[in-house]
């Protein structure tokens, strides 16, 4: 196995592949914190209360009673602030992938791997397709940049005499 490290951004695939995603994802979250914004709570409360009816629950008590009663405009703009915030954070993220930048790639493998634990519980409670498709995309997802930080770090502890004849040796 080599030891060395490219730089170039041009030859780690699999960073481009999780930047698009991470990409999509911020993408789509600053439209929905956009969207959040710019309808407000109306919609929202309109949505629960059709909800309430339609599973014939009772509107003055429970979770659904309670949920109509949080939305307000504070409440809405809130959560349009945090939902900006992932957003940011993944198109961040994204950018510091496509660029093979190390930061990028500890964010990336923290941040799947937490989610790893929900994914495992949503798929033992839910079992089907799409449940194990998450599963197995957020694992490669995690092996794919902890591989590139072990890569790095292996480069990093060579010393940098054959670092230069690596980097000096044709490619294949």
């Amino acid at each position: 196995m080599d030891a060395t490290y490219n730089p170039d951004p041009h030859a780690h695939p699999g960073l481009h592949v999780i930047a698009i995603i991470e990409a999509a994802k911020g993408a789509l979250a600053v439209l929905a914190a956009s969207g959040l914004e710019l309808l407000g709570p109306a919609p929202l409360q309109h949505f629960v209360r059709l909800l309430v009816a339609r599973f014939q629950l009772d509107p003055d008590h429970g979770a659904a009673a309670w949920l109509a009663d949080a939305i307000n405009p504070n409440a809405v703009h809130m959560a349009a602030a945090a939902v900006f915030f992932y957003g940011v954070l993944h198109l961040f993220e994204a950018w510091g992938l496509w660029r093979a930048k190390s930061w990028a790639s500890w964010l990336g493998c923290v941040t799947a791997a937490a989610y790893l634990p929900v994914d495992l519980y949503a798929l033992a409670a839910h079992p089907g397709w799409i449940a194990l498709a998450v599963v197995a995309i957020n694992v490669v997802v995690v092996w794919v940049l902890a591989r590139d930080l072990m890569k790095r770090r292996r480069a990093a502890a060579l010393p940098m005499a054959p670092r230069l004849a690596a980097s000096a040796a044709p490619t294949k």
